[in-house]
């Protein structure tokens, strides 16, 4: 029996309105979700809003609402929203729901109980935008790396977690579960800040500073820290701890977040529940940041991307692909309007839609739109072999979207694609009509073709389900039949031969003259021109440069200097590169990544280091951005 799937984002915080940052990660859980019912698992996801804290209190004054007015005003646009982007959550929670309140309070009973909670007085930096504690090494700068301001020194009495009791219990819990943190980058951030000794964590705030939040159980006269009372919304929207729900969904946790809340999810989260006694969730799965001209969206910089008119401008499955194929999970993303459009003219219109009206079209025409029978004999021979490559490319997809690797399960299905053009040009369908002869290769052709779109329709369900459906509908099926599901995918010939074709739809219109749909309020132009194109040069020029494919294994910083990175690469062959790219990349960050290099540089030597080669990296505003590949290729591979 296949596993139960539990999914949840973070709750959001309401004192701003959803943006594209909001809607990619809750569209992230969305397409997991549909991905697992494709399994055939038991899923639950789970979304809300955290409502406490002192960020609350300010907006709704300068709203002219009080706390509890407000949030419901916000949490509101957050829960209307998801419905709008095609988003089905089980259960949406708020903060402000007694239930969760209850819950947070028996929580600290137990942990206060069990003398993992003090009382002491303190002083430190306080950021007020993130409403909480920093050290100095936390710091860039001496300000809070979120809202780049100087945090304030306050010095108060507060209750403390005992977290450093459980530093070497969590270090020991991520090295033996290598997946508990995924991609692996934010893994080893996780590990490289416990390394120095962890703080016990602040966890409370005196009411005469802050009002608005969850009292704490053991003591009337303060409030529970936002994060301890966030964070207990996983297992509180469970109906924890003898729902139901509970028992069966939290052992199979798995929490999507963005990368800078990390720390309370992969260190405070894992010790809160093991103080507790309560089981570690499975999986955190960490995303980056969608960029605006290089810089992290949000409200305090005046560059969010508003979802809402993007879908109405450009279509809902457009807006979902887009972000599931140009976001490498993990990693940053940089939004542009132009490359929206791009995606929908060649992906979706060109490659897709053209293939759906051409095969369509040939049903049309040569037989009338209903399904021909194919020849048994002829399905899986030569030029007409599609079922082994659906086979394929439903297998990678699978295991691609398993590992949330989403943007390669995209490229799984659109390698699929690609193979169906090309079945049509070489079958050449038009040159077999002429001549009775070839009739059976005909029909085994067209039935191919329809087989390989129905396989292609449910692979983009979890992506574009309306897409998904609309394409079954006019091949004949019944999209309430989840043709989606992966053993049906996996099984060829569930196209019923004699079954007619409804008239023909397009899927996606070119966008001939983009919008201005005001998507954003940032200029997002390009140059005008190329500054300092060097001379030309000659193929044979060219071709004197060796590139390769190469996986960087090992990096590190070099003693006294301030740009350059050692890096020890697998290209085929151990190598070492000294690189300069230390302002821009942290050495824990680049691990695993796997990068273009120029494999025939004379060898140099560096601050004493002998470096073999170079890295190839893009000179961008904000720093290097090193070149990196979409997919996996063996190490030692040659560029072409």
């Amino acid at each position: 029996m296949t596993t139960p799937f539990y999914i949840t984002t973070p709750i959001y915080y309401v004192n701003a309105r959803p943006h594209l940052g909001h809607a990619y990660t809750t569209i992230l859980a969305d397409v997991a979700t549909r991905f697992n019912t494709m399994r055939q698992a038991e899923t639950f996801f789970l979304t809300g809003t955290d409502e406490h804290g002192d960020k609350i209190l300010q907006a709704a004054e300068k709203e002219g609402l009080n706390p509890k007015q407000y949030v419901d005003k916000i949490s509101a646009l957050f829960r209307n929203l998801w419905p709008e982007l095609n988003i089905c959550n089980n259960h949406f929670i708020r903060t402000t729901d007694p239930s969760h309140m209850a819950i947070v309070q028996q929580v600290l009973s137990r942990i206060h109980a069990s003398g993992d909670i003090y009382f002491s007085e303190y002083k430190g930096l306080y950021c007020f935008g993130c409403e909480r504690f920093y050290t100095e090494r936390e710091l860039v700068d001496g300000k809070c790396p979120d809202h780049e301001v100087e945090p304030k020194v306050i010095k108060e009495s507060n209750y403390f977690f005992k977290m450093s009791r459980y530093q070497d219990w969590l270090i020991e819990h991520i090295q033996q579960h290598p997946d508990f943190i995924r991609p692996e980058r934010y893994r080893n951030e996780v590990l490289a800040f416990l390394k120095e000794p962890l703080e016990d964590l602040c966890i409370s705030r005196p009411k005469s500073r802050i009002s608005w939040g969850i009292t704490l159980p053991f003591d009337k006269d303060y409030v529970t820290y936002v994060w301890f009372d966030a964070l207990l919304n996983y297992i509180s929207g469970l109906g924890y701890p003898d729902g139901k729900l509970f028992k069966t969904f939290w052992p199979a946790a798995q929490h999507i977040v963005a990368k800078d809340i990390l720390k309370p999810h992969g260190i405070y989260w894992p010790i809160m529940l093991k103080a507790a006694g309560i089981p570690i969730y499975k999986h955190l799965n960490v995303h980056g940041y969608w960029n605006i001209d290089q810089s992290k969206m949000s409200k305090s910089l005046g560059n969010v991307v508003e979802p809402l008119q993007l879908k109405n401008v450009y279509g809902l499955d457009a807006f979902r692909f887009f972000l599931m194929r140009d976001m490498v999970f993990g990693l940053d993303s940089s939004f542009n309007e132009e490359a929206l459009v791009q995606r929908i003219n060649s992906d979706l219109a060109n490659d897709l839609g053209n293939l759906f009206s051409r095969v369509l079209s040939m049903v049309r025409k040569y037989f009338k739109s209903v399904v021909p029978e194919p020849d048994a004999d002829l399905v899986d021979t030569g030029w007409m072999e599609l079922k082994s490559a659906s086979m394929a490319a439903v297998n990678e997809f699978d295991e691609q979207m398993q590992a949330f690797a989403f943007h390669k399960g995209l490229l799984a299905i659109w390698d699929l694609i690609s193979r169906m053009n090309k079945t049509i040009d070489t079958a050449a369908p038009w040159n077999l009509v002429k001549n009775g002869k070839h009739k059976a290769a005909l029909k085994t052709v067209i039935y191919n073709l329809l087989e390989g779109l129905r396989i292609v329709s449910g692979l983009i369900y979890p992506i574009m389900p309306d897409t998904a459906q609309k394409m079954q509908r006019q091949l004949g099926l019944d999209p309430e039949s989840r043709f989606y599901e992966i053993a049906r995918l996996k099984h060829w010939g569930e196209t019923l031969p004699g079954a007619g074709l409804p008239m023909f739809e397009p899927l996606f219109p070119r966008v001939e003259n983009m919008p201005k749909s005001a998507a954003h309020s940032v200029n997002t132009a390009v140059p005008s021109s190329l500054p300092d194109i060097k001379p030309l040069i000659t193929f044979d020029d060219f071709n004197k440069l060796d590139l390769r494919v190469a996986t960087i294994v090992h990096a590190e910083t070099i003693p006294k200097s301030k740009k350059l990175l050692k890096i020890e690469i697998d290209m085929g062959e151990r190598r070492t590169i000294v690189s300069g790219i230390l302002e821009s990349y942290r050495p824990e960050d680049i691990v695993g990544m796997q990068v273009v290099v120029v494999a025939n540089l004379k060898p140099a030597k560096l601050m004493g280091i002998t470096s073999q080669g170079m890295l190839l990296a893009a000179d961008a505003e904000s720093g290097d951005s090193l070149v990196i590949l979409d997919r996996n290729a063996a190490p030692g591979s040659c560029i072409n």
